[in-house]
C-alpha cells in the first residue's frame, strides 16, 4: 500500500491513518494524505526498500 502526500507528491509505503515507512504520521494534517496505489518515490530509509 502507498500514501501520497499531496502538498509535495511524494509517495511513500504506508496508508493514511499510520505511519508511513520513514516514520511521518499521518495523522499529522490528515487532508494531506491520500491513500494510492502509484510508485513509491520517497528514497528515505524504509520507504525505499
Amino acid at each position: 500500500m502507498a500514501v501520497k502526500h499531496t502538498p509535495t507528491g511524494v509517495v511513500h509505503q504506508g496508508k493514511k491513518g499510520g505511519k508511513t515507512g520513514c516514520g511521518f504520521n499521518t495523522n499529522d494534517n490528515p487532508t494531506h494524505w491520500v491513500d494510492s496505489h502509484e510508485k513509491i518515490n520517497c528514497d528515505k530509509k524504509g520507504c525505499k526498500n
